[in-house]
């Protein structure tokens, strides 16, 4: 496991689309596990806590040992989310909010309004999608049924 710079994760542009101030950047590092170097975003500006997901708790140990010290990643600390599929995470910074409001969530990590609505607007049409497929059917005239 190594530490490089911020610019060499796999999803370095992904987060500089995506973050309202992306210059918190600067003081990031990417994380490279088993060959894929990935980003490990900082605290700062808009963006109050960050977390990295790992397999194992190895992994996670040793993410958090690379983490420790450095500027942007405070209060360093092992957890298991509960609703997610990873084994691990280790976060930094405040403790994020509950997983139920998306908005607060994207706005609690940093991201810009845009990427939020962008990231919303696929689950309000699953949504509206769902809606429609449990409503009561339409009845047609020929076949009042």
């Amino acid at each position: 496991m190594t530490a490089l710079p911020a610019r060499a994760a796999y999803n370095f542009e992904h987060f500089r689309d995506q973050l309202a101030d992306p210059s918190v950047l600067d003081y990031s590092v990417a994380i490279r596990v088993f060959r894929a170097p990935l980003l490990a975003v900082a605290v700062g500006g808009p963006r109050r806590g960050g977390s990295f997901p790992t397999s194992d708790m190895t992994v996670a140990l040793a993410v958090r040992a690379l983490l420790e010290g450095r500027h942007g990643y405070p209060d360093l600390r092992l957890v298991r989310p509960p609703s997610s599929d990873t084994c691990f995470c280790i976060e930094w910074g405040e403790i994020p909010p509950a997983w139920r409001d998306d908005v607060l969530r994207g706005r609690f990590y940093g991201y810009s309004e845009a990427a939020i609505a962008k990231y919303l607007r696929p689950i309000e049409t699953r949504d509206v999608f769902s809606a429609r497929m449990t409503a009561a059917p339409e009845r047609h005239p020929e076949n009042p049924k």
